[in-house]
């Protein structure tokens, strides 16, 4: 892709194609381009320029470091998680980041705005690969720095979250495991009120006979008995 056909010493004898990008940063690329002569208009490979593929080349470049000097991520905010806005907010700014994240959307870029050369040059192209996009040497070590950090931070968040997620696990069980208790303290009550209520409609002296049987119960248990002397 670096290759200069008129200027074989041109873009580090034709290895890097370089580009600056949104915010200055003039960095290095490198690529593959597959192309061949459209059979469909063979006058305007033949006749139509001097060179079509040092004219094609070149159209092909100017596309490309333009959309490298203008590209900006498309994720919003809105519709992006926690996780992706942290991503914004810590790598904001740094544009070979987004540009590394987003490489098949600039190669998708390039097939299509690369369809035209058929047309107007009668060169198709059959492919068009980016492969690699490199920091000058002086940011390299500072680029790798920051990317280091954000994986740190982004770590810790995940572990925090986790953490989180099972406090709120263990806390969910803690209240069932005490309704269940509360329950099962509360159903012995309400079946000794159901069983009070049918003997209750039984007949008038059928609860106070339950009474006494359950008051001889426990006389047979208690060891001290206190009884009320009347005066």
């Amino acid at each position: 892709m670096a290759l200069d056909l008129e200027t074989p010493t041109a873009n580090h004898n034709g290895t890097i194609l370089e580009a600056v990008t949104k915010d200055q940063l003039n960095i290095g690329l490198t690529g593959q381009i597959r192309y061949r002569p459209s059979e469909r208009n063979l006058y305007a490979y033949l006749f139509g320029v001097k060179t079509p593929i040092v004219h094609v080349m070149g159209y092909f470049v100017a596309i490309l470091r333009q959309r490298i000097a203008s590209f900006e991520s498309q994720g919003s905010p809105i519709d992006t998680d926690d996780d992706e806005i942290l991503d914004a907010e810590l790598l904001g700014g740094i544009s070979i980041n987004d540009l590394r994240k987003n490489l098949n959307d600039i190669n998708t870029y390039m097939e299509q705005e690369s369809a035209s050369a058929a047309a107007r040059y009668g060169v198709e192209f059959d492919a068009s690969l980016i492969t690699g996009i490199d920091p000058p040497h002086e940011v390299d070590s500072a680029l790798a720095a920051i990317n280091t950090a954000h994986n740190e931070v982004s770590s810790e968040i995940s572990l925090a979250k986790a953490q989180a997620d099972q406090t709120i696990v263990q806390s969910r069980r803690a209240v069932e495991i005490e309704t269940l208790r509360a329950l099962a303290e509360v159903e012995p009550l309400n079946s000794v009120a159901a069983q009070l209520h049918q003997l209750k409609e039984s007949g008038p002296d059928v609860l106070a006979a339950y009474v006494r049987n359950v008051r001889l119960g426990l006389y047979k248990q208690a060891r001290n008995i206190i009884l009320e002397v009347e005066a």
